[in-house]
């Protein structure tokens, strides 16, 4: 049965950007944010992952990045700086006037949380989904995987990860302009700012999924983690019911 995923809400962030957020369940906040390309529903609500938190006691809030799903997708490169993300996670959580709260992100969205955390976000948990080391101390290799796809967009090979990438792009109606933009955002987090990072922590990615580097590197960086491997690669995993009940074992237990 298909589920019907909540309407979203909306607040302004630290420039205006007009962004979404939705939410499903009641108890403990936990802000999940979703991977690059995608969105609230189709990373956390489609495949049942919201719904097995919420089953926990859960109140899950899910934002839209900006350029993604209803969030604004502004051309301009000005809404476009440095740790843009990051900001617009610290202003929702201002919004919702959130103080006790889980926070954790797949892919992008662990991305945007390792840097939260570095700018002074205080979760009482976190969750890394779909990372590794890698992806979160040396942005670059990501950083020029999705300009080539973005910048040459109906060129790539059937079945290589650029062609799959770019097909997932159709699929959530994505704006190559804007998702762009995106790109400039990224900000390295050295090792040793990970290792300041003392809350217990999930780390969970798929078997096959190295797209990041290694998901058990970067639980072996974190001071107090624990790394769930779940079915699939970096795009299949997100389907599978293991992802979203690996991280409601972890906030529920």
């Amino acid at each position: 049965m298909a589920i019907t995923p909540p309407d979203p809400q909306y607040f302004d962030s630290f420039d205006g950007t007009r962004l979404a957020w939705r939410e499903i369940g009641e108890g403990r906040p936990a802000v999940l944010i979703h991977g690059y390309f995608s969105d609230a529903v189709t990373n956390w609500i489609r495949y049942g992952h919201a719904d097995a938190i919420a089953a926990k006691g859960f109140r899950v809030i899910m934002p839209d990045l900006r350029a993604h799903g209803s969030s604004d997708r502004p051309h301009d490169p000005a809404a476009y700086p440095k740790d843009a993300l990051t900001r617009d996670g610290h202003a929702l959580i201002a919004h919702l006037g959130l103080t006790d709260y889980d926070l954790g992100g797949y892919s992008l969205g662990a991305r945007t949380t390792a840097r939260m955390l570095v700018t002074g976000a205080t979760p009482g948990r976190i969750i890394f989904a779909g990372m590794g080391l890698e992806g979160l101390t040396a942005t670059d290799r990501r950083v020029g995987h999705f300009r080539n796809i973005l910048t040459n967009l109906g060129s790539h090979a059937r079945g290589t990860p650029e062609w799959l990438a770019e097909a997932f792009l159709k699929t959530t109606g994505g704006d190559p302009v804007a998702l762009l933009g995106i790109l400039e955002t990224f900000a390295d987090t050295p090792a040793d700012a990970l290792a300041g990072f003392t809350q217990p922590a999930l780390v969970v990615a798929g078997v096959e999924d190295f797209d990041n580097g290694s998901a058990p590197d970067l639980a072996d960086a974190l001071p107090s983690a624990r790394y769930v491997e779940v079915p699939g690669g970096h795009m299949s995993s997100v389907v599978k019911v293991e992802l979203g009940q690996a991280i409601a074992d972890f906030l529920g237990g």
